[in-house]
């Protein structure tokens, strides 16, 4: 889950990863391409991506306090959205990439907004007219930012979340496409996720620590140069890089199937006679015919057959080929659209799980700036939190590969499934919200000692050191969880909707935050619990909160995994 848009679930696969081996031929020019030259420029490429992105908002929420004089609540409420953003954007970018111009020109567009971007942000830390003044220290309310000054710096949000539509999973996919062999593309996206992982963390500390300490135009103004740095080295490989040609977006293909069903809806498939149903080009005929079975798709989500009805409205070619797509589909997508809609309700429940990440992970930073963030000589800069729930994913992914799902296989005799996993991760998830309750408790208990519940800018001698245990927590519940997702959607859907399985989780990720927006906004109005002063607030009783709603999405999920029945995994 990421902070602000710049992390990401652990361990996920690209969103439009595609197998090319097949449409590669021995005499094909571009196998003279690709290869393991080409790493060298994307590794460049990704790192300077990943840098500039978290450099520019991994502090988000602390850069409009300080600097733009928002209210706490409200600075994290727009960290949500623009995480949300940044989150579902490279879904589009995915389908624009592989529906019409593929991912080389799409990537090095969108790395150029990432340059664009950080331009933009460098100004409005240095122009002193892109922001409102300073806060007077108790001598009254802060000047709010002008609408002027507040639209540059949504400008530069815009274009970070332009960069990030083209490029966060474009370049894992155009990496995988300088390979033919399996076992090479594994290695790139495990060097992917190195690249992608090491750059946030070097983000959230390195650049944080320097816009905290230093400047912030300085921290913005590095985050530039590592933009520049990876343009220009994912330019100086063009030269080697191969270009599959663009073959259109998984996502078409259930929308067809969805229209196709809607335009037919008054077939009355009971009375039409002898059903036939459209099977596609036959591609083992060498007339090009329509295949001469019949094959009828299943009887579940049956109001969906009618897609694949032949009826006399429809127009099928000499060659066994549709002239009008949008008023019929083949069985295999009627199908592949009907797996989709099976696995829906396992997907839903994962949504709160974002949501409750995506408020920990936010209203950590708030609780971060209320107390003592001294470690000997060193102070940790509160948007450096999240640092704790990367390392704590990556080692506990580290530990699940090499020691405890080994260690299961031995105990029980076979493998975790995907689904036990998930509710693995679950359990993890409501910890964690009980563990940040019972830490807010402790903070809000030192307020009340010192007699300090009027004072917002008092500071609790609570080692900050303590957030990072909901947030371990959190990190070893995203290795169960997110991970677990990916295996089951991209195992389980057909080859067709490969890229789709992966799309799913993206979104999952983009309504979390988008959702938790909402949910901090209803608790607002109706509670008192969310005070822009957080020594007056009560969010232990929003983390409890979200504790109890995890449980009961938990027991939702359950439900759920009680009556799915695995397509490709065994149990």
């Amino acid at each position: 889950m990421e902070a602000n848009g710049s992390q990401q679930p652990l361990h996920r696969p690209p969103l439009n990863v595609v197998d090319h081996e097949s449409h590669q031929q021995p005499s094909d020019p571009a196998r003279k391409k690709g290869g393991w030259i080409t790493f060298p420029f994307l590794a460049v490429a990704m790192m300077g991506l990943g840098v500039a992105t978290s450099g520019a908002l991994s502090n988000l929420v602390v850069y409009l306090i300080k600097e733009y004089n928002v209210p706490s609540v409200d600075a994290a409420q727009i960290s949500n959205i623009v995480s949300g953003c940044l989150s579902v954007a490279p879904v589009a970018g995915a389908i624009v990439a592989d529906a019409f111009f593929g991912c080389y020109p799409i990537v090095a567009v969108s790395m150029f907004f990432s340059v664009l971007a950080l331009v933009v942000f460098t100004l409005t830390a240095s122009l002193r007219g892109l922001q409102p003044a300073p806060c007077p220290l108790g001598a009254g309310p802060c000047e709010p930012a002008s609408a002027g000054q507040i639209a540059a710096l949504y400008a530069g949000v815009f274009l970070m979340c332009v960069s990030a539509a083209g490029s966060r999973f474009n370049q894992a996919t155009m990496g995988a496409d300088q390979f033919d062999s399996t076992a090479d593309r594994d290695v790139l996206f495990n060097w992917f996720f190195i690249f992608f992982y090491a750059s946030n963390v070097l983000g959230s500390t390195v650049i944080v620590y320097v816009q905290d300490t230093v400047s912030w135009t300085l921290g913005f103004g590095i985050s530039g140069a590592a933009s520049v740095v990876g343009l220009a080295a994912l330019l100086l490989g063009s030269r080697y890089y191969r270009r599959p040609a663009v073959r259109g977006s998984p996502f078409t293909g259930l929308a067809r199937v969805a229209v196709a069903a809607a335009r037919k809806r008054k077939v009355n498939v009971a009375t039409s006679g002898k059903l036939r149903f459209y099977q596609g080009r036959c591609c083992g005929d060498s007339d090009g015919k329509t295949s001469g079975t019949n094959l009828a798709p299943s009887d579940s989500f049956s109001f969906l057959n009618r897609a694949a009805l032949i009826t006399d409205g429809d127009i099928i070619t000499a060659d066994g080929s549709v002239a009008r797509p949008w008023l019929i589909c083949t069985v295999q997508q009627v199908e592949d659209f009907k797996t989709v809609l099976r696995i829906l309700p396992l997907w839903s429940a994962a949504i709160f799980l974002s949501v409750a990440i995506g408020v920990q992970i936010n209203f950590t930073i708030l609780q971060a700036l209320a107390m003592d963030r001294t470690v000997g000589r060193f102070t940790v800069p509160a948007g450096s939190m999240i640092v704790g729930c990367l390392i704590a994913g990556v080692i506990s992914l580290g530990l699940l590969d090499r020691v405890l799902l080994p260690l299961w296989q031995r105990l029980t005799g076979h493998n975790l499934t995907p689904l036990q996993r998930i509710g693995a991760g679950h359990v993890l998830t409501v910890v964690s919200m009980a563990a940040s309750a019972a830490i807010e408790r402790r903070r809000l208990a030192t307020v009340h000692e010192h007699g300090e519940e009027g004072n917002p800018g008092w500071v609790s001698p609570l080692s900050v050191m303590w957030l990072v245990l909901p947030f371990a927590l959190s990190g070893a519940g995203e290795a169960l969880h997110f991970p677990g997702q990916v295996t089951l959607y991209y195992q389980e859907f057909p080859p067709s909707l490969k890229n789709t399985a992966t799309g799913m989780v993206s979104m999952i990720i983009a309504l979390g935050f988008y959702l938790s927006t909402a949910l901090v906004g209803i608790v607002r109005h109706t509670t008192a619990w969310l005070p822009d002063n957080m020594n007056a607030s009560r969010m232990e009783n929003f983390y409890w909160l979200l504790a109890v709603l995890v449980a009961v999405n938990f027991g939702y999920y359950l439900l759920c995994a009680r009556f799915y029945k695995y397509q490709n995994i065994g149990k």
